[in-house]
């Protein structure tokens, strides 16, 4: 090759758009994941990888993937944001709010791609749904107004309920106010007294057991999914109704759950990575709210607990466990 034909070549290469060399199959690219909760939960490494393979990215060939686990811990999901930075991935994966909260105040140029997150215009993670700005874009699970629809669903079961506890951890959900304002309303309407029940270590789990006096709603909150057997646990000493936030809590032993895929919330996710990783910026993908709720019911256990489900209640339930 001349000179000339080699000036023309770097040429081309500099008029190239970003997203056309990112996509250069040599390059390996490097992925950081912080997530509340472990990494073999509901959320796990195992359905992301099948998710960005989808998309050609692979373990072991064109990406490398860090993933740190919270477990709940709050100031141990800053730790490991801190480790994460420190690594400086093309992309982060932020898995529910305290994980996002922590990765923004250490990064605004990293690209922030979330999931499973509540009402990020409230919590300042995002300018508008549409035009998030900055470095940070993704998926949300729920919003405010969401919560007045879960006390109407538990207050219809029967003996009719006349006190619901709002459960929670205000280090790892602090949106939770948000959605209080919205039960408190819903509960005016239904003429249902809210107690907010927070919960940060086990000994408040475990003295939900006494509250049989009422119902539980679980708002959306890793601590109470990395803690769910002694939630669960509780509850059912208590004999009480409960609503939560996650069909697995159901397909465990609870009564209702009216909530998202969280699967498919990783599947979306893995889109807007490989989006980003090709060239696109985060500001210019629009945050996205779910698609699609379902609701779960356990007659088991309204049977165990002596309680009866109506029959319009069921009649709208995507499943029924029996």
């Amino acid at each position: 090759m001349n000179r000339r034909e080699c000036l023309v070549l770097l040429g081309v290469i500099a008029a190239m758009p970003p997203s056309a060399l990112a996509q250069q199959p040599n390059a390996t690219r490097r992925l950081g994941v912080l997530s509340v909760i472990a990494s073999d939960g509901v959320i796990g490494q195992a359905r992301l990888a099948e998710a960005l393979a989808v998309h050609g990215w692979k373990e072991q060939d064109n990406l490398r993937v860090d993933w740190r686990s919270g477990a709940g811990d709050r100031a141990r999901i800053a730790q490991l944001a801190d480790d994460l930075i420190a690594l400086k991935p093309d992309i982060l994966l932020a898995l529910g709010t305290p994980s996002v909260e922590e990765l923004r105040q250490r990064t605004t140029t990293i690209p922030i791609v979330f999931a499973v997150v509540t009402d990020p215009v409230s919590q300042g993670f995002v300018q508008t749904l549409a035009h998030p700005g900055g470095n940070i874009t993704g998926f949300t699970d729920y919003d405010g107004p969401l919560a007045g629809k879960w006390l109407e669903m538990l207050a219809q079961v029967t003996p009719k309920l006349s006190r619901v506890f709002v459960v929670y951890n205000p280090a790892t959900a602090p949106f939770a106010p948000l959605m209080l304002r919205t039960v408190e309303d819903a509960a005016r309407m239904l003429g249902v007294t809210v107690e907010p029940a927070p919960v940060h270590d086990a000994a408040s789990l475990a003295a939900l057991a006494s509250h049989g006096d009422g119902g539980f709603l679980v708002l959306p909150d890793f601590f109470t999914m990395a803690n769910r057997a002694p939630l669960l646990a509780a509850i059912a000493q208590a004999r009480a109704p409960a609503m939560f936030w996650s069909r697995i809590f159901v397909d465990e032993g609870g009564l209702m759950s009216y909530s998202t895929d969280s699967a498919e919330q990783l599947r979306r996710a893995a889109n807007y990575i490989d989006r980003i990783l090709r060239g696109a910026q985060p500001a210019d993908l629009p945050v996205q709210n779910p698609t699609k709720l379902e609701l779960a019911i356990n007659l088991k256990t309204a049977q165990a607990i002596g309680v009866t489900i109506p029959p319009s209640l069921l009649a709208t339930a995507n499943d029924v466990i029996e």
